[in-house]
């Protein structure tokens, strides 16, 4: 027998945790592929439009770090994240919300995903209950589900999230609560002052991990920016942001802040295991592109783009989709959410929009428990008006013939 016969006698699925035999790939990841043919009109990836991207300010930023940090840009770092970089991060955050951060309370990842990676395995062991909104955000859900929890979904209105079933989820027993307040992805709402001020108070007295995702806060075009539910206010408050959306998404550059230095240590130990730091070239661009340049200036820009192609995309939903289906108008960030009657499967709708030369995400991987639903996201920040109205008129002759 030889040694190749001999290897394939073995399945490797015997091999295998627990863990990873109950993950799904990520379901965007795999359309993605299939949506990038030139000819497709992709709504489906949350890419940020690439003409935002500062490409000559962060060319000027790299030259200058090899010709002023020399070695040190180049060298092992600690695995926090580089002090610059954390202290700005602070700065930030206290100038923007009053909060009282500083540069002790901020982890550097290998972007936002890395943080709930690491929040997953410090937090959850098997059978333990992670509160998420119903839908929320499917790497959430991939990455809490390496743990094996019980995901306790609560149902994410246009206000924000349900009281009562909060109330009955936490009940229940949870270790950690995991939303979005902010342009939530998948459906672009956001979470009222009221609604904020309630979920806080029926979190306050528990013990609970508060973790907001904000990637999207800084990408607002309508409206007045509102608190954190938890951030500064609740003891194991955590907010998560990301460059990826204000600066570049290439360098995979994310962040958590906590004023619980106990759960930061914890998180810091989990990433040493998972990387021992962030990339030390890119924090120290980052950081140079930040004090050489004028953020809110560049963001001013993202924040019009995104404005006009969110008003482009409503405005084709508007014109052309039946009348039977709905649709999120968003006051930010990145993607808005349709919903068809019941009994409508996206997953089916999917193959067939293809056909037409469009692409979306499909509702179902965007909740914790499985079952066909008749939702879709959007993605509008990557394709210009006459781009987005086109791509909408051709999925609704795809809708209108489901219906």
């Amino acid at each position: 027998m030889s040694t190749t016969d001999t290897t394939t006698e073995f399945a490797i699925d015997e091999l295998l945790s627990d863990g990873i035999k109950s993950t799904p790939p990520s379901f965007v990841r795999s359309i993605l592929k299939a949506a990038s043919d030139p000819a497709i009109t992709s709504f489906a990836g949350g890419l940020p439009n690439p003409i935002s991207f500062p490409q000559e300010k962060l060319m000027e930023s790299m030259q200058r770090v090899v010709a002023e940090r020399g070695p040190e840009a180049f060298q092992y770092s600690v695995t926090a994240g580089i002090p610059e970089l954390r202290a700005w991060i602070a700065e930030r955050y206290n100038h923007r919300f009053g909060t009282d951060y500083a540069e002790e309370d901020v982890l550097v990842t290998t972007g936002s995903q890395q943080v709930l990676d690491l929040l997953g395995k410090v937090l959850l062991d098997k059978g333990d209950g992670v509160i998420v909104e119903k839908p929320t955000y499917l790497a959430a859900i991939q990455a809490f589900a390496l743990q094996q929890p019980v995901f306790r979904e609560v149902e994410l209105t246009d206000e924000g999230l349900n009281i009562d079933e909060l109330n009955t989820a936490l009940d229940a027993g949870a270790k950690m609560v995991y939303i979005i307040p902010n342009f939530q992805n998948p459906t672009g709402l956001t979470y009222t002052a009221e609604n904020r001020a309630r979920v806080r108070e029926a979190l306050a007295g528990r013990n609970v991990v508060v973790v907001e995702d904000d990637p999207y806060g800084e990408l607002r075009f309508e409206g007045e920016s509102l608190p954190y539910i938890g951030g500064t206010a609740l003891p194991h408050g955590v907010v998560m942001g990301s460059f990826s959306k204000t600066v570049t998404p290439g360098f995979r550059m994310g962040y958590l802040l906590t004023k619980d230095r106990e759960l930061l240590a914890k998180l810091s130990t989990a990433k040493e295991a998972a990387d021992l730091h962030t990339n030390v070239f890119s924090q120290f661009v980052v950081v140079d592109y930040l004090r050489h340049n004028d953020l809110d200036e560049h963001l001013v820009k993202i924040r019009d783009l995104y404005r006009d192609q969110a008003q482009a995309m409503t405005e084709a939903m508007a014109e052309f989709f039946p009348a039977e289906v709905s649709f999120t108008k968003p006051q930010g960030g990145m993607f808005l959410w349709v919903t068809l009657p019941e009994g409508i499967s996206t997953m089916d709708l999917f193959p067939k929009a293809l056909e037409r030369g469009v692409a979306f995400v499909p509702g179902d991987p965007f909740y914790a428990e499985p079952g066909a639903r008749s939702t879709m996201r959007l993605n509008f920040t990557n394709a210009d008006a006459n781009t987005i109205r086109d791509g909408i008129r051709r999925l609704s002759e795809v809708i209108a013939a489901a219906l």
